[in-house]
């Protein structure tokens, strides 16, 4: 293995370059006096940057060279990622061609998908990555970028010959002669600039099969450059090794220039880049990244940015797991509600530790959830996403009908929001308007492989140069702003929580010198489970119980309820936005406070609301509603709408006491709309049953890390999260609790029966949930079930003696989350011995479910345990 640097790396050319710029002496000299020519500023569709400008000077001290054919006929531009390597190549086409007469130009790649980028931007002038000003001219000349297989024998004037090609391909076609192919000897007879892309593939460092490769391919460049004094070869990557000590002595007297990831960074040419870490399961960190993208699309047109299209990318580790996670975006996207939208947000918003996650949902608290659903699914509807997986053989790039979508991505007619790809952002594939890239279907992986994530994140930091105020910048502008601008140019890596994989995604980081924020105030509280616990018997032999799931008979969906559709309360929708513009000129409007109205259920409303809507055609519902015998029984039967009369609207304030007809069918329509959405929702689902199963403690009870913001402002003292001391209590399990302060309660609570219990019991613990156990989970099966999620409810206390193993599920619940939340507690106090068989277990072992703990003990938790000590 090669060597790695450590000591201060010196690039000599460089320095001469930069000593010979600062030395007034050489003022008289030409290529001291060099500046950015018109000839280029003239011809190209980008103005260079300064720092590519910079670049150029540095080429033509180098041309411009007594000795350029012994000291400078191979040169490297070691440049970041994203910096504008290929807007560089073209300017040096031109530099070439016009102040040394070259024609001839080989660009070099090793895949097939940079071919297919630089084809655009060289040579399809109806690309909008195209490069070059239309149209191109020089001294009055028109010139033209011509694509050949073969550079001829005779050039015309004006004409710049291209040819495009992987060294795979070159090496075989040179080696292996055929007809009408390159030669060496044709090669000879005319001058020629080698344009190496991607160099970091032509370098062998050490003696692998791939370097071995490589090696042979440097070789095949090697023959080319030197068939004619005159060649040169210009090598660009972002990604040269240089601490190889091996690439380095190669390549000192070679790099004449180089601007890194750090520079480009700071210099504002880069979005911010931050690390969004949770251990959301990947469902909920779909939905995650498709609110905060939708929420930056809000902000930008909020403040009046147009076609401000934000991408995501789901990357997966493999084809099969990247397909399934289209499929559950998919299906999210379609079973959306309201109520289920709301629920989400709620829990998040009180979960999350992103600032930006906070930041959107109290943005999502204040506006109509009702439009934000038809909006995302609008937006992410089936046909604007795509999957495009690639494999080690075959970039997701070389696919035409791909490369064209994800080329075009910046388009304001490309209607593509959600990507979903095995492969990294393969190189040359450079958009902009990329802001999440979501990790799915995670596992813990090497630092090679977080190497990888690092150069992807790398990739899709460029800078969106949206237009803002009139004006087009290619720098960040928002650095200073507030938040909501600030999001505009920040791209998310939304990844795991895992201790490991974070340490090795850091060094990437470092090593890269790529400046990643994360995107929380926090704190890490790590809590470890006692090792008196872990030598118990209980830990060792004991078991945590949960209830199996089933599929939903076909002949149980015979009504709303079973669908989750309340039909014996009166039904709200919410119309404010539609009622307020005909109120806003009212002069007795002078609030932004709501009323409300109610809209008769009457069947000719209800006829022509069905007859608007597509989804209530009799064959399709059947396929939602098996039941269901004819639209006239869907419309009047009990069970099914023949019981809701009226429906209650909230209406701007203001608004006129009797609702319009068209505002009444506006109001029918969505509330229909929300039926539609639970009745897809809801079937074909599964519900629990009231057989538990076992899972053994030790598989379950682990150590755990929590990330606790550490900005508590706005939060109230129940709210804020910290690491309890608890590691000279033997009940608990955990050195630490780490909880808010309702659940700190509910600890103090159960702290005062320990004695007691400790008396009549053996064994006496108090078990932390971990929210990673979503195996754990309880499903209601009592009753008429209406709602499908799981829930793990956040302590069990564990009691046993010599003749029962008893097992309480305890939950605190704020006050406001009573009302949402009483399915939970409905099945909690569903859970007893009488009403469950526990698989496996004789009757010794007996489950409780109790009620919610809440602030006050209104509920009488202590009553519940204290039962257990009588």
């Amino acid at each position: 293995m090669a060597k790695k640097i450590t000591r201060q790396l010196v690039l000599p050319i460089i320095q001469e370059i930069q000593n010979y710029s600062h030395n007034f002496l050489k003022n008289d000299e030409p290529r001291h006096n060099f500046t950015y020519p018109d000839y280029i500023k003239n011809n190209l569709k980008h103005q260079l940057r300064d720092y590519q400008k910079e670049s150029l000077y540095h080429l033509n001290y180098t041309q411009k060279d007594d000795n350029v054919t012994s000291r400078f006929n191979q040169l490297l531009f070691h440049m970041a990622t994203g910096s504008g390597k290929t807007d560089v190549m073209a300017a040096d086409i031109l530099y070439f061609y016009q102040e040394f007469g070259y024609q001839n130009f080989l660009f070099v790649v090793n895949t097939n998908a940079v071919i297919t980028k630089t084809r655009e931007n060289m040579v399809n002038t109806q690309s909008p990555k195209y490069l070059f000003s239309q149209p191109l001219s020089i001294d009055g000349l028109n010139l033209q970028v011509k694509e050949v297989q073969q550079f001829p024998k005779n050039p015309e004037p004006g004409v710049i010959y291209l040819r495009m090609t992987t060294i795979q391909t070159l090496a075989n076609e040179l080696n292996t002669p055929r007809e009408n192919g390159l030669t060496y000897e044709d090669l000879a007879k005319q001058k020629l600039i080698i344009l190496a892309d991607e160099a970091h593939h032509f370098s062998a460092g050490t003696k692998s099969k791939k370097d071995q490769e490589n090696r042979a391919w440097e070789y095949t460049l090697d023959r080319v450059r030197q068939s004619n004094p005159a060649n040169r070869q210009l090598e660009f990557t972002a990604t040269i090794d240089l601490n190889n000590e091996t690439i380095y002595e190669k390549y000192r007297d070679k790099v004449i220039f180089q601007y890194d990831l750090k520079q480009f960074q700071e210099a504002g040419y880069s979005k911010k880049i931050a690390r969004l870490q949770a251990n959301d399961d990947d469902q909920a960190k779909m939905l995650n990244a498709i609110l905060l993208s939708q929420y930056r699309k809000r902000m930008a047109h909020q403040a009046g940015i147009p076609d401000f299209k934000p991408v995501i990318l789901f990357k997966s580790n493999k084809i099969d797991v990247s397909k399934e996670a289209r499929n559950q975006f998919l299906t999210i996207i379609e079973q959306l509600t309201v109520d289920s939208l709301s629920n989400f947000i709620n829990d998040q918003s009180q979960t999350t530790q992103s600032s930006t996650l906070r930041q959107a949902y109290r943005y999502y608290q204040t506006v109509d959830l009702g439009v934000l659903v038809r909006e995302l699914q609008r937006d992410f509807q089936a046909l604007n996403t795509i999957n495009v997986n690639d494999t080690s053989q075959k970039s997701l790039l070389e696919d035409t009908n791909n490369f064209h979508n994800l080329n075009t991505l910046e388009e304001p007619n490309n209607p593509f929001r959600a990507i979903f790809a095995v492969a990294k952002l393969s190189e040359g594939w450079d958009v902009l308007n990329l802001y999440d890239i979501v990790r799915i279907g995670e596992q813990t992986i090497t630092q090679n492989q977080t190497n990888s994530e690092a150069q992807l994140i790398g990739r899709g930091a460029r800078y969106n140069p949206f237009v803002f105020e009139g004006a087009t910048s290619f720098t960040r502008r928002f650095d200073h702003a507030t938040p909501e601008r600030q999001i505009l140019e920040s791209l998310h890596y939304h990844t795991i929580n895992d201790k490991k994989y974070i340490e090795n995604l850091t060094k990437s980081f470092e090593a890269m010198q790529l400046q990643v924020e994360d995107d929380q105030d926090f704190e890490l509280l790590t809590t470890r489970v006692k090792d008196s616990f872990k030598r118990s018997h209980v830990y060792q032999q004991g078991k945590l119980y949960y209830n199996e799931v089933e599929d939903i008979p076909e002949n149980d969906y015979n009504g709303l309820e079973k669908y989750g559709v309340s039909i014996a309360e009166l039904p709200t929708v919410n119309i404010e936005t539609a009622t307020l513009e005909e109120s806003a000129f009212r002069p007795e409007n002078s609030s932004q406070q709501t009323e409300t109205r109610l809209v008769k259920m009457d069947d000719q409303l209800v006829k022509k609301a069905m007859a608007r809507n597509p989804f209530f055609r009799f064959q399709n519902m059947k396929k939602y509603m098996p039941t269901l015998s004819s639209l006239e029984e869907f419309r009047k039967a009990p069970e099914w709408l023949g019981n809701i009369l009226e429906i209650q609207a909230i209406v701007s304030a203001g608004a006129v006491k009797e609702l319009p007809r068209a505002t009444q069918l506006l109001v029918v329509e969505k509330y229909l709309a929300y039926i539609q959405r639970m009745l897809v929702m809801n079937y074909k689902r599964q519900r629990g049953t009231n057989r538990f199963l076992g899972i053994p403690i030790k598989e379950v009870i682990q150590d755990y890390q929590k990330r606790v913001p550490i900005n508590h402002k706005g939060a109230g003292i129940s709210e804020l999260i910290s690491a309890y001391d608890l590691k000279k209590e033997s009940w608990f399990v955990y050195d630490e609790a780490i909880v808010d302060g309702l659940e700190k309660s509910l600890i103090e609570l159960v702290r005062g029966y320990i004695a007691k219990l400790q008396e009549r019991y053996q064994d006496v613990y108090l078990i932390r949930s971990d929210e990673r156990n979503s195996n754990l989970k309880l499903h209601a099966f009592s009753g008429t079930v209406s709602h499908y999620a799981g829930f793990l409810p956040d302590f069990v206390l564990y009691l046993a003696n010599e003749s029962y193993i008893y097992q309480l599920y305890l939950e605190p619940k704020g006050n406001q989350l009573l009302a949402q939340d009483q399915w939970k507690e409905d099945l909690l106090t569903s859970i007893s011995p009488e009403n469950i068989e526990i698989i496996g277990e004789n009757s010794n072992t007996k489950l409780y479910g109790v009620r919610f703990y809440v602030a006050g003990d209104e509920r009488e938790v202590r009553k519940s345990i204290s039962k257990f000590i009588d």
